[in-house]
């Protein structure tokens, strides 16, 4: 997943005419044009017989692929991503959240990915209520099949996960959600984890019936459809794409949708603060939306995890407490002048690379709590030891460089689980980002290696460690190893995440103008990977 730091916004506000006040809340109510009519959509053509097609699996919007909005010019992922820290490793203004209500098939994902496409923004949460189905019973079970079961009713939808999923996902955090199988009417074993992101857009027809849910909301926009319209494209989404038969359809319709719609949602518009006519087809009233949502951008101050930041904060400090350097024996003194020589050779670098890399592993174990432990040895008397107070060690990669760390992760620890993380740095805006991640299950319980070849300004680094605290591994058992550290680095993640521990063989005083660090070990370290592979050596 590919994104870059917020830019600044110039996006002026404009006065709709046509627009006027509806409601105690100052309900505006926007007007423009589009063709979408009963009619109109009865000429297209829409299926109303039962598919002789086999049942199609239809899941809700959480689904377990990457959810991406392709436009012309640009790829939108609407997963979310980690958000941005500043030096200090706090987070910055909760996200701006936009709720979409509206009845059945009245076009709120229409409207949510026009939204979407129209900000220009990169990074954007679409979260569907659909996700929020409860597990039926047995009972239940039944009744849906026969469609006698009320899905538009209040009850239907767990909304205190809702509401703890949106909380969440504004403050930033990742969050798990479920994926509901509309043909089984049950949640499928596998949730989406899904990250915050600077705007969140959540919708559903219920979207503005809990007192709760409604504080989350800084925008209420309703999507109002004729109840016609609303009717054929339900009729064409549930027998052509959820399997059932336009007499069930119709029935469900009658019995429960069209009451719900009259006794739940129609009286929320009153709540609203912008109402769409006739959906995605609005221009005029989508356009007023993103430029409310970017005049809020504007206000909130986005300064961003920068690495020139990173370089000028906490010079001349002295180096944390949270901070282990090897022994500078005349040993690994002696490995230090041959990696770093640049006339060494392919195999003498590989060679004392690894030992280093062991090396480290080895002392950075001896920081992990122990707990006493007796046990009989063979000749039956009892030895007093050691062992590892908590439940396991995981490592965690921070790829590319720091894959070549594992090799002597795995050598140390016996069946070691291995994470990875992908941050590059952007070379337009010189700031890391998040392009990949894969943490093993449960990894909140486990004392974290986390692997970097070299740490220099400790932006990745910072990314790297929020990453994991947004998967709720506590900050005390996370472990910071790296080969090679600038003391800017040091500073940075100590300064940050006090509780982190930080481990190297060795720390260089600075770094240059392209934030490599000085001395240094050159750019080699990021080929390490190529090198461990037996893949060939670079002339350079």
């Amino acid at each position: 997943q590919i994104g870059r730091p917020w830019g600044p916004f110039n996006w002026p506000m404009t006065t709709n005419p046509l627009s006027r006040k509806l409601g105690v809340f100052g309900l505006l109510y926007c007007s423009g044009s589009g063709e979408d009519s009963l009619d109109g959509l009865m000429r297209r053509n829409c299926p109303l017989t039962p598919s002789l097609s086999p049942r199609k699996r239809t899941t809700s919007q959480s689904k377990t692929e990457p959810p991406l909005l392709r436009t012309n010019k640009r790829t939108i992922y609407t997963a979310g991503r980690p958000p941005w820290y500043n030096v200090t490793g706090t987070t910055f203004k909760e996200a701006f959240v936009i709720g979409l209500c509206g009845g059945s098939a009245s076009g709120k994902t229409t409207v949510a990915n026009k939204i979407i496409e129209a900000l220009d923004v990169p990074w954007v949460v679409l979260l569907s209520m659909d996700s929020f189905y409860k597990v039926l019973s047995n009972e239940e079970q039944e009744l849906a099949a026969k469609n006698e079961y009320n899905f538009d009713h209040p009850d239907a939808f767990d909304f205190e996960l809702l509401v703890n999923v949106l909380r969440k996902l504004k403050k930033g955090k990742s969050v798990k959600v479920p994926v509901y199988d509309f043909t089984s009417h049950c949640r499928r074993k596998e949730w989406k984890t899904v990250y915050g992101a600077n705007v969140v857009i959540f919708e559903g027809i219920l979207a503005f019936a809990n007192k709760e849910l409604l504080k989350l909301l800084d925008m209420k926009v309703f999507v109002d459809t004729d109840s016609d319209i609303r009717l054929v494209r339900r009729l064409k989404r549930d027998i052509s794409e959820r399997g059932r038969d336009i007499g069930g359809v119709i029935k469900q319709y009658n019995k429960f949708v069209k009451p719900a719609f009259e006794q739940y949602i129609e009286p929320t518009v009153q709540v609203a603060d912008i109402v769409v006519p006739r959906g995605g087809e609005n221009f005029v009233a989508l356009d007023l939306i993103v430029q409310h949502v970017h005049s809020q951008l504007e206000k909130v101050s986005l300064i961003l995890l920068c690495r020139s930041a990173l370089a000028s904060a906490h010079q001349g400090q002295p180096l944390p407490k949270t901070l282990s350097v090897m022994e500078s024996t005349p040993q690994v003194r002696g490995m230090h002048t041959i990696i770093r020589n640049k006339e060494t050779n392919r195999d003498e670098f590989i060679f004392y690379s690894k030992r280093l890399m062991r090396l480290l592993i080895e002392h950075a174990l001896s920081f992990l709590p122990l707990k006493p432990v007796s046990v009989e040895t063979p000749q039956g008397t009892i030895y007093e030891g050691k062992r590892l107070s908590g439940k396991r060690i995981t490592g965690v990669s921070i790829l590319r460089a720091g894959e070549t760390m594992e090799q002597a992760l795995m050598a140390v620890c016996k069946d070691i689980r291995l994470g990875k993380i992908l941050i590059q740095t952007n070379h337009d805006t010189g700031e890391p980002e998040l392009h990949y991640l894969r943490l093993p299950k449960d990894i909140s319980e486990d004392y974290v290696i986390l692997m970097d070849s070299t740490v220099s300004t400790g932006a990745a680094a910072l990314m790297a460690v929020r990453v994991l605290l947004d998967h709720d591994v506590q900050e005390d058992k996370i472990f910071l190893l790296s080969l090679l550290m600038a003391e800017m680095g040091v500073h940075s993640v100590a300064y940050a995440f006090p509780k982190v521990r930080i481990i190297t063989t060795a720390v260089d005083k600075k770094v240059n103008d392209e934030f490599h660090i000085i001395p240094g070990i050159g750019e080699l370290v990021c080929l390490l990977k190529k090198y461990f592979n037996n893949q060939v050596w670079p002339d350079s």
